[in-house]
């Protein structure tokens, strides 16, 4: 299917790895011309052939940073993907609430949510001049805030409420704004060494294999396995193009049927 995104431009944050590389990827397939903003240009960055750009999107500056090299590379921007987020490994972020320093908290909702409202403030002017769109990655631990640690959690919901509030507001100006929310997905953050998926099989006791083995079951997946980063970008690019032109304000979750609530 032609999404009809030829010659068009994105800035995607967070996009050394994971999600945000599919995403990169899947949109320069689509032909549209991509700025990628990390704290770490990986090589596999580089092989999308998108202008990378290192800069720490945590920081008060860094988004709007990389919102300004990117709409000057570019020549303006039809796209923001707000990708950049997670959380850490260490025995607080699977500890429970009051394993939760107040820095882990500062810096869960800096990397999760402020990098967003911060990029997105600096965007707008762009988006609207060309009617563009927003597409936020939140994650299903927004509603199922139970599922994981609870200052990620959190930050999440804040993220997802922000993008309906966005949408509201700057709808007339012709940008949509939406939210992509997975639940568990092949990504480093559950089968790398030093991520959460690790960290949380060490505080269980129990194999980090067995762990992601269990996990659809546990998570009530009723496709029996982890989300793929390919259907995640997929649906990113999208909801980036005219055919999704009446679709703004919505939370998309990619999660096989875990939430279980309308």
């Amino acid at each position: 299917m032609d999404l009809r995104l030829t010659g068009k431009t994105a800035l995607v944050t967070g996009a050394s790895r994971g999600i945000g590389l599919a995403t990169v990827s899947a949109l320069r397939d689509e032909g549209m011309r991509v700025v990628a903003a990390a704290r770490t240009l990986t090589p596999e960055l580089t092989a999308t052939g998108a202008r990378g750009i290192a800069v720490d999107l945590a920081t008060a500056d860094g988004p709007a940073r990389a919102v300004d090299l990117a709409a000057a590379e570019l020549g303006g921007l039809d796209l923001l993907v707000n990708n950049v987020g997670g959380g850490g490994s260490d025995a607080g972020w699977t500890g429970g609430f009051r394993a939760l320093t107040d820095q882990q908290w500062h810096d869960a909702f800096e990397l999760n949510f402020f990098a967003a409202v911060r990029a997105t403030r600096a965007a707008l002017p762009h988006l609207a001049e060309r009617r563009g769109a927003v597409v936020n990655v939140s994650s299903t631990s927004a509603r199922t805030p139970h599922a994981g640690p609870v200052a990620y959690c959190t930050a999440k919901a804040a993220l997802t409420a922000f993008g309906k509030a966005l949408a509201e507001e700057f709808g007339p100006a012709g940008v949509r704004v939406n939210t992509v929310s997975p639940g568990p997905v092949r990504t480093d953050m559950w089968e790398g060494p030093d991520g959460y998926g690790a960290a949380l099989a060490r505080s269980m006791g129990v194999p980090q294999e067995r762990l992601l083995a269990d996990l659809p079951a546990i998570a009530g997946m009723v496709t029996g396995r982890l989300a793929d980063l390919a259907e995640v970008a997929s649906l990113i690019a999208y909801l980036a193009s005219p055919l999704a032109a009446g679709v703004t304000g919505a939370d998309h979750v990619v999660d096989g049927n875990s939430v279980k609530t309308v």
